[in-house]
């Protein structure tokens, strides 16, 4: 599994985190292999193909997101209003930056919540989490942000 993550994606990080994932689709599908239909190692490489085919369109899509922000910054420069534009271009890679640091599955929630403005209950379906766990995830999270994006401590 981590073979065929690593050979297709070419980052370790990125292979680990389809191996984990992979991991993940496994346990929680367990009950639809049938030994009948493929053998074990085939239904796991399917699982495999699968995750790395979400980690190449999750990597598209933020390389999107990334091109998207340093565009509108562009834009907005040339208008005129290129220092806040600059100031909101920065604000949103240190966020995003801040998320990818949070860890998994804390990264995911957050990122459901900020930008795909999803509530507790659809993150929790979306993730197949226990609602509980999800408030939970987001309160840790939003009070690690907070401490770790606060400016000026002494001015609060």
């Amino acid at each position: 599994m981590h073979t065929l993550a690593l050979r297709s994606l070419a980052d370790r990080a990125a292979a680990d985190d389809v191996t984990q994932e992979v991991f993940i689709r496994v346990w929680r599908s367990r009950n639809t292999f049938n030994p009948q239909v493929a053998r074990l190692p085939a239904w796991i490489v399917g699982i495999t193909r699968n995750a790395i085919a979400d980690a190449h369109s999750s990597s598209a899509r933020e390389a999107r997101k990334a091109y998207a922000a340093a565009g509108a910054g562009l834009a907005a420069a040339d208008t005129g209003a290129g220092t806040e534009a600059a100031e909101v271009l920065a604000d949103r890679l240190l966020l995003d930056g801040e998320l990818e640091r949070l860890g998994e599955p804390q990264g995911s929630i957050m990122k459901l919540a900020f930008y795909e403005d999803l509530t507790h209950e659809q993150i929790s379906r979306k993730l197949d989490l226990p609602l509980g766990t999800v408030k939970s995830h987001i309160r840790r999270s939003l009070t690690h942000l907070r401490s770790r994006l606060e400016v000026d401590h002494a001015a609060s």
